[in-house]
């Protein structure tokens, strides 16, 4: 057996433990198995037990898939930052689901979007056990966030001139010019100019 393949088991079997371990009414097994699933097609997500906090205030320890999503806008792949809570009474229950911005972003309130975050698509609202799932749920989100991005760059404040255009980049760097001026440089992974010139000023 390859080391791969038992560093893979090992780390799915501490998972499985981690399961029984917060002592919730989880189909174990099942949830293992799709996260397995989950994990395998998107590799940007890891599985993590925390406390949950409601609404109302009360907290749950529950388990997430958090990390990122990639999507394609524009013909550019980017990174999207969720998370997939997973109640107790999962899967009879849908998941709960975040977009997670970073300081530099901001989110963009839209249709399957919230201001604070709350992802709000159909598949969530129709969810039906044994017809939905966690990669089917994830893909469509990749769709739906390819159509219509949940987040954007937060504009540069200073100085005030006219509003970014660019909703999203990989790279960014604030750069002065010989006039005492700033602007914003932009660039994706691979080191190609996002906009003409490589940069957009704010």
């Amino acid at each position: 057996m390859c080391m791969v393949r038992k560093i893979f088991l090992f780390l799915l079997f501490s998972f499985e433990c981690m399961l029984v371990s917060v002592a919730q009414t989880y189909f174990c097994k099942h949830v293992a198995d799709e996260i397995h699933v989950a994990l395998i097609h998107f590799k940007g997500l890891v599985p993590v037990v925390d406390k949950y906090i409601y609404s109302d205030g009360t907290t749950k320890v529950l388990m997430s898939l958090t990390g990122t999503i990639p999507i394609l806008f524009e013909d550019t792949s980017y990174n999207i930052p969720i998370c997939v809570w997973l109640e107790e009474s999962y899967p009879k229950s849908a998941p709960i689901c975040y977009v997670r911005p970073t300081r530099e972003m901001m989110i963009l309130r839209g249709n399957y979007v919230s201001s604070n975050g709350d992802v709000l698509l159909p598949y969530l609202q129709e969810w039906k056990q044994g017809k939905c799932d966690l990669v089917s749920l994830l893909q469509v989100m990749v769709a739906m966030f390819g159509d219509l991005p949940p987040i954007c760059m937060q504009p540069h404040r200073h100085p005030a001139q006219t509003s970014c255009s660019l909703q999203f980049h990989k790279q960014s760097q604030v750069l002065s010019r010989t006039d005492g001026s700033l602007y914003l440089s932009l660039s994706t992974e691979d080191g190609q100019p996002v906009l003409q010139g490589n940069e957009t000023s704010c």
